[in-house]
């Protein structure tokens, strides 16, 4: 379980994230990061919330996302501390993985 990984990231880590987590960004008017993810149809996108959610779910970290067709909007932030920790990297690595073995299995 995450729990552990509450504490908010430092200033040193935080610009740290581009090497740990390149395709996201940090947002500018609060802290948290996101990413848009782009697969070719719903059904890919809904498979990409459907894996992240039963992870998120057991490690009591959901994240904000918006879904069109096969775009996903995702923002992550550890509200109970106030910004970015180690809790929303590892799950912004997970939701990385996912995309991969999505777009794989389904030769995108």
């Amino acid at each position: 379980m995450l729990r552990r990984f509450a504490s908010l990231l430092t200033k040193d880590q935080l610009a740290g994230l581009n090497s740990a987590l390149p395709s996201w960004s940090i947002v500018k008017d609060r802290p948290a990061i996101q990413k848009r993810f782009n697969f070719k149809d719903f059904n890919d996108a809904w498979e990409f919330m459907r894996l992240v959610a039963k992870v998120a779910d057991q490690q009591d970290h959901h994240p904000e996302w918006f879904n069109v067709y096969g775009r996903v909007d995702v923002t992550l932030s550890t509200h109970d501390a106030g910004g970015i920790t180690e809790k929303d990297v590892w799950l912004a690595q997970f939701m990385d993985k996912a995309e991969s073995l999505i777009k794989h299995e389904h030769n995108e």
